[in-house]
Parts: C-alpha cells; sequence; structure tokens
C-alpha cells in the first residue's frame, strides 16, 4: 500500500483499533495464474493473530493452505471530499477534489484450521464479539450440539500470524488548517464516520 509520509499511521493502539472497528474485511493471497485470490469475510484480532473462517465450498482456503501467507485488508471509513469545501479555493483555484479513507494491512503466515474443537472457538469467539451490543445475546451452544457438529463441517478456519502492519489514514492532513476545516464542515454533512475520522486525525488520536 502507498503510504506517503503525511497519511502513514505506525502506532500500534491507533491500528489496531482501526482493525478492530472494521466491518467486512479482505483476505487476500496469490491464486493461480498469477491473480489474486480474494475473500470478503468477518475477522477479529488480537494484535498479534487474525481469526476468522471460510465456508469449506471456497477454494480460497486450499490457495491459502498453498501459499502458505496471506494479507488481510481492514478498510475504514472513506469517502469524497469536494475542493469547493476548501477556502482556499477562493483564494487561487488551485486544488481538486481528493478522496480520503483509512485502511490497515496485515500481513503474515496463516494456518488453516480443520480441527473441529479449534473451529469451534474461532466461530464461538467471532459469535460472541458480534452479539456483545445486543441485549438477547445469542451463543453457538444454544444450537443443538449435533447440528453445530454439522455445521462446522462445511467450514475451515483460518488463523494469520501478524509479522507486519501497514496503516494509512488520508484524511486531508496534508491540507493547511483552514481546508481541513472546510472539509470536515462539508463532509460531516452527508458522511459521519469518515467526519468522525478525520476529527480524530486532526486532534492527533
Amino acid at each position: 500500500m502507498y503510504t506517503p509520509p503525511a497519511f502513514r499511521e505506525d502506532r500500534p493502539e491507533v491500528l489496531l483499533r482501526l482493525m478492530h472497528q472494521s466491518r467486512l474485511p479482505l483476505l487476500v493471497s496469490n491464486g493461480a495464474n498469477g491473480l489474486p485470490d480474494v475473500t470478503h469475510l468477518p475477522l477479529l484480532t488480537d494484535g498479534t493473530r487474525i481469526v476468522g473462517h471460510l465456508a469449506r465450498a471456497n477454494p480460497h482456503w486450499k490457495a491459502l493452505r498453498e501459499a502458505g501467507c496471506a494479507i488481510a485488508i481492514f478498510p475504514g471509513p472513506e469517502g469524497y471530499v469536494s475542493p469547493s469545501s476548501y477556502p482556499s479555493k477562493a483564494e487561487h483555484h488551485r486544488v481538486v477534489p481528493t478522496w480520503n479513507y483509512e485502511a490497515v494491512h496485515a500481513h503474515g503466515p496463516i494456518e488453516i484450521i480443520e480441527d473441529a474443537g479449534r473451529l469451534h472457538e474461532i466461530v464461538s469467539t467471532l459469535t460472541d464479539h458480534h452479539e456483545k451490543p445486543r441485549a438477547a445475546r445469542w451463543k453457538v451452544d444454544d444450537a443443538p450440539a449435533d447440528f453445530i457438529a454439522g455445521q462446522l463441517k462445511g467450514i475451515v478456519g483460518v488463523v494469520l500470524t501478524i509479522e507486519a502492519l501497514i496503516g494509512k489514514r488520508k484524511l486531508s492532513q496534508n491540507r493547511p488548517a483552514a481546508d481541513r476545516d472546510g472539509a470536515l464542515e462539508d463532509v460531516g454533512q452527508h458522511n459521519a464516520a469518515l467526519a468522525d475520522a478525520m476529527r480524530a486525525a486532526r486532534e492527533g488520536n
């Protein structure tokens, strides 16, 4: 990922926060004929490893096993920024549109999990995480054991050990302060998530 100095993010706590906030990451690896294999799937991380699972019918898991390594991409808020939002437009008109966004790439070796016990742990961890905001939380063990056992046969787990993290937060940091304020005000009218990210970056968070 191309990361100019103004947009590069290296703080581990910020990278972990962005990964936790990402809604639907992508798992990418080398595939056949030089083309990449890509799967969208929910992933969880503790900062040292990333866990998730794929459908057994998805051939990507076999390519992952063969490749032995992968990249997990965690996209964040993104959106268009109009040059009309910059006060400098009225001064000299030397402005152009851009696209603001956040993203984290995690690189490392990947392990394929077929053991039923470890698969149960992975799906339980994912489920508990996403059920946490709900008042009535569903748990994997709420379903009949034989039903869950059958469902586990239809998936394979993945565990990526993080060896490198690359973070990018392109949030107008390269613009003068007045332009950043103008962009934030304009974006805030139609893209609250991106505005929150821009505000956090301006405050050094």
